[in-house]
């Protein structure tokens, strides 16, 4: 594996999601909740969905190639997109588990002992979310943050299923155990579609946040006093790399060597404001005399 590979952090996930998988269901097979059931089969989802990722983050660490000459990137967001499906297929089963025990609620055994190992499976996803979340910020991969945001809905899932159980316990009201596994259900819904809506925002190349493009208007602000104007300023993000195209104006009387150099040293500077990032900068020089300069504004030349 090259160095700087994150398939790290997805191996880790993968283990994760063994390890929970194991001990939710032997924690429902314990005390036949459908309460656990339904968080047994979430973890299910977090295998398949690590697994999809692992191939999908290979696939993005690729190099660029001849038919691919800006990088695979992208690629991660059918990663995430995938995940989103996959969780609301289970949120589906889990509804289908959860009715029939509504309607012919079941006392449930061994409460302590499946309780203990249910809170055991919560502490493997919690630390291993905080690492995911944490490197996927650092390294700006939103495969690893939605697989860490992910197992974070689980942590929460498994909270609110583990409350359900004691409460049930304590009370006696059988029909909460499959009340709490649909809230669960339509929470974990709710996980999917964030995470469907962010890839499709993904591939329809959207813009930077507006706190970075802020940030980019104002290293190119800082160009004014030497003669340098701009417009035109595009951005889009594809899986880590981001993407800024921007028309420099430049006064005519400037030699080729002149404006070559500003426009490195501008490309530099744009780079530098996102160290964490892989970002492609395009720049393209105009006099600014020329009233034509501006009539190219937009993705479409006129």
């Amino acid at each position: 594996m090259k160095t700087g590979s994150l398939r790290k952090y997805i191996y880790l996930s993968i283990i994760a999601a063994i390890l929970t998988i194991s001990l939710k269901l032997g924690s429902y097979f314990l005390t036949g909740s459908v309460g656990l059931l339904s968080d047994g089969l979430e973890s299910c989802v977090n295998l398949v969905a690590a697994i999809v990722a692992l191939v999908l983050l290979t696939l993005a660490e690729k190099p660029p190639d001849a038919k691919h000459e800006f990088g695979h990137t992208k690629a991660e967001y059918f990663s995430s997109a995938i995940e989103g499906g996959l969780i609301v297929l289970a949120a589906a089963s889990i509804i289908w588990s959860a009715v029939p025990r509504i309607i012919n609620p079941k006392p449930l055994e061994n409460v302590g002992a499946g309780l203990l190992i249910a809170v055991g499976a919560s502490l493997i996803n919690l630390a291993v979310s905080i690492i995911l979340v944490r490197n996927g910020r650092k390294h700006k991969s939103i495969t690893l943050e939605a697989d860490g945001k992910h197992l974070m809905t689980d942590v929460w899932t498994s909270a609110g299923v583990l409350a359900g159980i004691a409460v049930v316990k304590l009370t006696g009201w059988l029909v909460l155990d499959g009340v709490v596994a649909i809230l669960v259900a339509l929470n974990i819904i709710l996980t999917g579609y964030k995470l469907m809506k962010r890839s499709a925002e993904g591939l329809l190349d959207s813009a930077l946040p507006k706190e970075e493009e802020d940030l980019i208007i104002e290293a190119l602000e800082k160009f004014k006093n030497r003669g340098i104007r701009f417009h035109s300023l595009m951005t889009r993000q594809a899986g880590r790399r981001k993407f800024i195209s921007v028309q420099l104006l430049m006064p005519g009387k400037f030699s080729i060597r002149q404006g070559h150099n500003l426009s490195e040293q501008i490309e530099n500077d744009l780079r530098l404001l996102f160290p964490g990032s892989q970002t492609t900068v395009f720049t393209h020089l105009e006099p600014f005399e020329d009233p034509e300069s501006m009539l190219d504004i937009g993705i479409d030349r006129k």
